[in-house]
């Protein structure tokens, strides 16, 4: 028997006397009987204190990310297009010229080196279309950074009736393709004619087109002190110094022989430095001179001379391209030659004396001679 039964046996029995005990009674002692028994209730009825039961709380693990490590690459530096080269006209037969079957020619492209190596080994070589009899590839002699070159090749006609057309590249000694800014497809530049079966009736000559564009190499200017510079500028210095311009054009282009038709004038490639459609009565003259290479000797020391065969009175004039019937004389009485040379100046007085460069810069010039 536990301790509690026996606990709750003895209640009892005390409990059963104290019931036959209980009368009223002014003992003292009944009293405290009394307040020990109820003493004892209570403590039998108190509930037991219950063991904790609370699940143990998990503390969160902390993980330390370590820092991103930073590297440094560096940037690759840029390095030159090597090669590249640049279409800048069709120096003879433009598109679309007509040719007789069988017809022989001489097709001739004007390109610039804009790469940063020279050209050294590099041929034309034919590319698609029709080759006309062309030969599969001709060497191109050293063209330098900067540097254009003319780059020509013999043609025949083929003898049908028809439109016909030949791409030609430019290829390195390492047979690597020359990319060709503003060339056909940026890769190869082409011949482009006509063929047409002559008529039983007699037909005026076939007409043809060349355009001559300013020799870089023969061109420059002179100042009233005798100093020279290969740039065609053309109006006065800071130094109140006269300056003329010499542009020298080839022209092989163009037959033996050839009745020239038309001559359109176009000088629009220019630029200015101050105003210098203010020196003198406004207009800017070209004179037939030849004069070989620019030297201090060529300047034309007459303030006034006569007998221009262009002149342009104003920015919107020299930015016209316009046909010229004294330039269609003068090219005419030149063909058979190897040049025309032309010299560029306003009339007295010049300069202006007002320590400013008043002055036409002059870049791509060009002459389209139409012959028959």
């Amino acid at each position: 028997m536990n301790k509690r039964n026996r606990l709750f046996h003895i209640l009892i029995m005390f409990a059963i006397f104290i019931s036959a005990c209980n009368l009223p009674s002014n003992n003292p002692e009944d009293a405290r009987a009394t307040s020990a028994a109820q003493t004892v209730e209570a403590l039998m009825s108190a509930t037991p204190a219950q063991p904790s039961t609370a699940t143990p709380t998990l503390q969160p693990t902390i993980t330390l990310i370590p820092s991103a490590v930073v590297t440094s690459t560096p940037v690759s530096s840029a390095t030159p297009n090597c090669p590249l080269a640049q279409f800048v006209t069709d120096v003879t037969i433009p598109d679309g010229t007509v040719m007789t079957p069988g017809q022989t020619f001489t097709k001739k492209w004007r390109l610039r080196n804009i790469s940063a190596c020279a050209w050294n080994g590099y041929s034309l070589v034919f590319d698609s279309g029709d080759s006309m009899n062309g030969p599969a590839t001709k060497p191109i002699g050293t063209v330098n950074p900067g540097q254009e070159v003319d780059i020509e090749v013999n043609l025949t006609a083929p003898n049908s009736a028809g439109n016909y057309r030949g791409y030609w590249r430019i290829v390195t000694n390492g047979n690597v393709l020359v990319p060709i800014v503003n060339g056909h497809q940026g890769r190869s530049f082409y011949v482009d004619i006509k063929v047409q079966a002559p008529a039983t009736n007699t037909l005026p000559p076939a007409i043809a087109q060349a355009i001559l564009t300013g020799l870089t190499s023969e061109d420059g200017f002179v100042t009233s002190a005798g100093n020279t510079n290969p740039n065609p500028n053309v109006g006065d210095n800071e130094s109140n110094q006269a300056v003329q311009a010499f542009v020298s054009f080839d022209m092989t282009a163009i037959p033996a022989g050839a009745t020239i038709t038309k001559v359109v004038v176009d000088f629009s490639g220019y630029d200015t430095l101050g105003n210098p459609f203010s020196l003198a009565d406004g207009c800017l003259r070209a004179y037939a001179q030849s004069y070989g290479t620019v030297d201090a000797g060529d300047y034309f020391p007459s303030g006034d001379p006569t007998g221009a065969y262009i002149r342009w009175c104003g920015p919107a004039e020299l930015s016209a391209a316009s046909e010229n019937a004294d330039m269609k004389t003068l090219v005419q009485s030149l063909v058979g030659s190897s040049r025309l040379q032309l010299r560029l100046q306003f009339k007295s007085p010049n300069p202006s004396a007002n320590g400013v460069a008043d002055m036409v810069r002059f870049g791509t010039i060009k002459l389209i001679v139409t012959y028959q």
